[in-house]
Order: C-alpha cells, then sequence, then structure tokens
C-alpha cells in the first residue's frame, strides 16, 4: 500500500531556498552562440538514424500545423520539439514517410529491470526520451528534455520520493522575469549532496537537452497559461505520466497541489549520455534508399 507523508513537508521545503540569483530559460529564438538551436538536423539521436528523414527550414508562415496538417503531433515528438520552440530561421527533421513516425518510440518495448516493478520509468539521455513500464511492459513513452552540457542529468537508479503538482522553480524565473518558472506536475527523484532537488516536470521543449539538470515533458496547458501559447492545448505528457507514476488513483489521498512525500515511489531510472552534436547536419543513413 502507498501512502503520503505529509507530516515532513516542512523539513523538505527548507531544501528550496532560492541560493542563486534567478535567471532566464530558454528563449524560442534563433541563437547565434549555438547553432543547435537553429538546426535541429544537428543533434544526433541514434534511433533516427535508421528512419528516412529530410531537413525543413522553417519560414516565417510557417507552423507545424500548416506543414504537416493533423499529423504535426507525431513530427513535434519525432523531434523533440514543442510549437512554442519551432520559429522561422530553424531546420526541423521532416520524415519522408509519416507511416514510419505513427508509432514512434526509441525504447525497448520490454525492459527486463522493470519485470518485478508495477511503475518503473526510464530515461534515455542520448535519446532524449522517457519510457513508463509496467511490469517490465512499456505502457508510453514520451519525448524528454534533459539537463544541458554543464548542467547534466544525474544517471543512476532513484526511488521518486515526492509529488508537487502545483510546484515552481525556487531559482529560476520566466523570460520577462515577471514570475519564478513553472514546473508543474513536478516528481521528484533524487537530491544532491548540496540540497539541490531534481525533478520530473512540465517545462518547454527545444528537441534537445535544454535544463539545469531536471527533466522535462510536454505541458502546453502550462505554457499557455504562462506564455498565451498555443491557443489549444494539446500536448500533455507531464499530466498523463504524474497520474500514471504518483496520482490519485496510485495514492488513498487526494492529491492537494501542494509538496508532498511519498512512500513507494516508481523507480527512476536514467542512462546514457547527451547526444552528440554534429558539426555538419547528416543525412539519416535510411535517406540513401530513395
Amino acid at each position: 500500500m502507498t501512502h503520503i507523508l505529509k507530516f515532513l513537508v516542512p523539513v523538505v521545503l527548507l531544501t528550496a531556498i532560492v541560493v542563486h540569483d534567478p535567471v532566464a530559460t530558454d528563449l524560442p529564438a534563433a541563437s547565434p552562440h549555438d547553432q543547435a538551436k537553429e538546426n535541429l538536423c544537428r543533434v544526433d539521436y541514434p534511433s533516427t538514424r535508421s528512419i528516412a528523414w529530410k531537413p525543413v527550414f522553417i519560414r516565417p508562415e510557417d507552423t507545424l500545423e500548416s506543414l504537416y496538417g493533423d499529423d504535426w503531433v507525431y513530427v513535434a515528438r519525432f523531434n523533440r520539439i514543442d510549437r512554442r520552440h519551432v520559429y522561422p530561421g530553424m531546420t526541423i527533421k521532416s520524415p519522408k514517410n509519416m507511416d514510419d513516425i505513427r508509432d514512434y518510440s526509441p525504447l525497448h518495448r520490454t525492459y527486463e529491470p522493470a519485470r518485478q516493478y508495477d511503475r518503473y520509468i526510464l530515461i534515455d539521455m542520448e535519446e532524449q526520451w522517457l519510457g513508463a513500464y509496467e511490469y517490465g511492459v512499456l505502457k508510453f513513452s514520451i519525448p524528454a528534455a534533459t539537463g544541458k552540457d554543464g548542467y547534466e542529468t544525474p544517471t543512476g537508479v532513484f526511488r521518486a520520493d515526492a509529488r508537487h503538482k502545483n510546484h515552481t522553480s525556487s531559482l529560476y524565473k520566466v523570460e520577462d522575469q515577471s514570475a519564478q518558472y513553472p514546473m508543474d506536475y513536478a516528481i521528484r527523484f533524487h537530491v544532491g549532496a548540496d540540497n539541490v532537488a531534481y525533478w520530473i516536470h512540465a517545462r518547454d521543449l527545444p528537441g534537445r537537452p535544454a535544463s539545469h539538470g531536471c527533466v522535462g515533458v510536454y505541458d502546453e496547458g502550462m505554457q499557455k497559461r504562462i506564455f498565451m501559447f498555443p491557443d489549444r492545448p494539446v500536448l500533455t505528457d507531464a499530466k498523463r505520466l504524474y497520474d500514471w507514476a504518483v496520482g490519485e488513483s496510485v495514492y488513498e489521498d487526494s492529491d492537494s497541489g501542494e509538496l508532498e512525500l511519498l512512500e513507494d515511489g516508481p523507480v527512476v531510472e536514467i542512462i546514457g549520455k547527451n547526444p552528440r552534436y554534429l558539426s555538419e547536419p547528416q543525412r539519416s543513413a535510411a535517406q540513401s534508399k530513395y
């Protein structure tokens, strides 16, 4: 039986004291200092090498919806990017055959280390992808954004020990500095020796590692609330993962939305290292077939 240890919350809150000046998160715009932002074809995800794709340059009039219609969701997931970060001047990977990515996941359908657990989260940093396993079988998988170079997400096997549906960062602010950066649907999996906590939570996905160590997943509802975009949220992976991993269907008590400690949280395993950034964009190996 799983339980929530609410009486310990005040102790944990002490670790959230701001120890650095808040800084803005990554802007959804071109940067001459990081060419990987302009050309996602330079981010080398191993699983995309076997899928035929072509580079598509985003023009001022382009959106994912205008380019791909109802299939835009598959292209967004394939590129590990959200709509707010698709802007003129960048290049994305465009599949030559949409059927190749409709059921795309770089993770194995079964995972032996997860066999004995009812909830097991696997995060592959090289693929920037997260899998939710039930007794070793992949229930669903979603794109993720782990820590950028210099702020790498810690690897290893952890246990989720807290949930906080309405969490906000104590260190970082939104772009206009008007509020702390939102981290909705947060699941804490590690607290470092320096008292810095690492969470899986809602955040922007720019198509590459981008966080300061946490693991971010889609939540366009949060983006609409904070950035007024998109008008109609579709990508809501953060809520789906939260409900499956630590939601009210798992724990007896109702979710207050505040920080709550957990017993028997899901295992969180983080493997690999950040993907390579190619010096020059390369074509997928499968493109030689076309």
